[in-house]
């Protein structure tokens, strides 16, 4: 029997860790249902209705658990009555939000569950109990601000959904046999080797070869006796709807790989790549290709694989040797006009490799820029309600 009817947490969750996970997760087990309000700001950098997702999605299976989102610009002072009132009408809106959707209602709020100071006064205005967990985070040694400060070293606190969106991704690109693939498993190995959180460090391997494989044995099987084995490749026909499965499918296991990699994911090829390989067999652009790289996660950079050092291996279903300089210098082009951060590496594997770390090294500090929450943009030093 639970000890509650209906519990309230509220937060920024900006961005979501374990020590909100574990705040709801006790509400639910003490309370028939739960409503969480995601209390997001216009200033911040990580939009509202993502909030609510992650949390939809890490308690979808608590049927008591209702998360609903808000935008509160209301400034921070917990001296001021006003303030107070302003901060709670956004709350009761939330919660009677969460009502509408329920097919049964959890009545007035009778507990309030928080980890912070204000607890007891956000209580006081509901009427209701307050539950403080982990208030020294002993449980769990996290908090938002910390996570924003240095994602790298909280990274073992983020669940899968927010690992996915703060991951950055580095994407290798080039012309045929330039050595990407060499180059994405030996980068994630160098990086595994800096030890936990880099030991979970992953490369995405590049669907569009998978497909020409399956392609070219199709082709061979339906006309066995039709030319070379190069004539074939030569003369395959492809389709723009081709190239859109391969940059979805290129997305989707780009996606599946940033929830369990490390701050960085390394991709050899991703749905912008696709998009040249989509110029190079039909002579034109594919604005469908270009949306699903627009989709794509958060970019590092890219690293464009110099053709010049690599001797064009034939391995059955290679049949660009003849455009290698051609796609070098379109993907110059293309990464210039996305106005994309990228690099040339160049040389044996060793130093291409030396070259990406550096190169990796010098860009990291910079590349989780959050921007600071409400009650830091304002005049009040306090700390606002579950950030």
């Amino acid at each position: 029997m639970s000890a509650f009817r209906h519990g309230l947490v509220i937060g920024k969750f900006y961005p979501l860790h374990h020590g909100h996970e574990y705040l709801i997760r006790s509400a639910a087990q003490a309370a028939r249902q739960v409503t969480v309000i995601v209390m997001a700001a216009d200033v911040e950098s990580i939009p509202l209705a993502l909030r609510v997702a992650w949390l939809e999605e890490l308690f979808a299976a608590h049927g008591n658990v209702r998360v609903v989102g808000i935008i509160d610009n209301e400034r921070i002072d917990y001296h001021s009555d006003a303030v107070w009132q302003a901060h709670v009408a956004h709350m009761q809106r939330g919660i009677a939000r969460a009502a509408a959707y329920r097919a049964v209602p959890a009545g007035p709020v009778d507990v309030v569950f928080t980890s912070e100071d204000y607890g007891g006064e956000l209580a006081r205005r509901f009427g209701a109990a307050s539950v403080c967990l982990d208030q020294a985070r002993e449980l769990y040694p996290v908090s938002a601000t910390a996570v924003r400060s240095n994602p790298v070293a909280c990274w073992q606190q983020l669940p899968a959904c927010v690992r996915e969106h703060l991951c950055q991704r580095v994407v290798i690109v080039g012309a045929e046999s330039t050595g990407k693939s060499t180059l994405a498993a030996a980068l994630a190995a160098k990086l595994r080797e800096r030890g936990s959180p880099w030991a979970a460090t992953q490369w995405v391997a590049e669907y569009g070869r998978e497909y020409t494989v399956n392609k070219v044995a199709i082709q061979r099987a339906l006309s066995p006796n039709h030319g070379t084995a190069l004539q074939q490749l030569q003369e395959l026909h492809w389709e723009s709807a081709e190239f859109e499965t391969i940059a979805r499918e290129q997305n989707r296991l780009e996606k599946q790989a940033a929830r369990s990699s490390s701050p960085v994911l390394i991709c050899d090829t991703d749905a912008f790549a696709t998009g040249v390989w989509h110029e190079r067999y039909t002579a034109r652009r594919s604005a469908t290709v270009e949306t699903l790289a627009r989709q794509a996660g958060a970019r590092l950079g890219y690293i464009l694989s110099s053709w010049r050092e690599v001797p064009f291996q034939q391995d059955g279903v290679r049949d660009g040797e003849h455009v290698r300089e051609w796609m070098h210098e379109r993907f110059i082009a293309r990464l210039t006009q996305e106005r994309a951060t990228w690099m040339l590496t160049a040389g044996p594997l060793e130093a291409r490799v030396a070259q990406c770390l550096q190169w990796l090294d010098q860009r990291l500090p910079s590349a989780w820029r959050l921007a600071e929450p409400l009650e830091k943009c304002g005049p009040s030093p306090h700390s606002s309600p579950g950030s």
